[in-house]
Formats: structure tokens, C-alpha cells, sequence
């Protein structure tokens, strides 16, 4: 393993590879690194994000609840309730996001997840971009950059873990 950090996947990082460009019949092998890499502490997730990918009722739920069930660390300890609520209090401050986007933030697995690597020291590894002027969402990057959390794309976690697909 080239990097040492814990990576923390956002539930987009699943779905994305799911039905788009990593699907299972096309790379098995992204697939399999995860699972490998989860196995020695480097790859997890959060069990709110579980519950959003079992949600769908297809090949990634079925991978989820099978090949990668222990890996989704639970988002009740105390310092991460604690984190979330700090989180929580931030984005309510911000009068740059509408109450839609802070409803939908609140409600969802995206603020659990900073929290967690908060507390935890991972880095979140997510799609979605820092938008210093979205309005309509609670972008996960504006969360990690407001709380001094690391965050990076699916593709710079695989390169720094030295994962190969071919």
C-alpha cells in the first residue's frame, strides 16, 4: 500500500461505479481492490451510507450486504454525534444554502460521513466538488474544507492506494 490513510466513501463512489464505469461484469477487479484494501484498514465506510446503497435492491446492495457488510463502521459513538452536531450547527449558520439543501443535508448520510473522519482522521473520498456558491446543496467538500477534513476523488484514492485494474 502506497497511502496509509483511512478512505471514507460517500455512497456516490459506489453508485457511480456501480452503474456506470466500474460496474461489476465490466471491473470486478475495483471491486475486489475495496474489499482488499478494507480488509487492512484502509478502505470503509459508514453504516448510513450502507443504508443508502441497500436501498436499491441490485448487484451493489447484494455486494454491499455480502462482500463488504463489516467495513461500514457504525455512526453512533459519542464524538461523532457530537462532530455531527457541530456540522449541523455550521450549516444551519450558512446563509448561503437554501433550507432545502440544509433539510436535505440534515436527513442524509453526508454530514455523518465528515463527522466520522472527523473524529476518526480519514480522508472522504466523494465526487462532489467545493462550490463556494451552490445555494440548492450542502456540497460534502465544502463540509471537509469548513472542519479541516482531507477529501479526494475515487481515482486519487486508487492511485494512492497503488490499486491497478488491468
Amino acid at each position: 500500500m502506497i497511502g496509509t490513510a483511512t478512505y471514507l466513501l460517500d455512497a456516490n463512489v459506489f453508485i457511480e461505479a456501480a452503474k456506470r464505469y466500474y460496474a461489476f461484469d465490466i471491473a470486478p477487479r475495483f471491486w475486489d481492490a475495496l474489499v482488499e484494501h478494507a480488509n487492512d484498514d484502509s478502505v470503509t465506510s459508514i453504516d448510513r451510507v450502507k443504508e443508502e446503497l441497500v436501498l436499491g435492491n441490485d448487484d451493489l446492495a447484494e455486494w454491499a450486504n455480502r462482500q463488504f457488510h463489516e467495513r461500514f463502521a457504525a455512526t453512533d459513538e459519542d464524538e461523532v454525534v457530537k462532530a455531527f452536531a457541530e456540522i449541523m450547527s455550521w450549516v444551519n449558520e450558512q446563509a448561503q444554502f437554501n433550507d432545502a439543501a440544509k433539510q436535505e443535508f440534515a436527513s442524509g448520510a453526508d454530514g455523518w460521513l465528515v463527522a466520522y473522519a472527523k473524529v476518526n482522521g480519514c480522508v472522504v473520498v466523494t465526487h462532489e466538488q467545493f462550490n463556494p456558491d451552490i445555494k440548492r446543496k450542502v456540497p460534502i467538500p465544502n463540509i471537509c474544507r469548513a472542519f479541516q477534513v482531507t477529501c479526494c476523488d475515487t481515482f486519487d484514492m486508487l492511485r494512492k492506494l497503488g490499486v491497478q485494474l488491468g
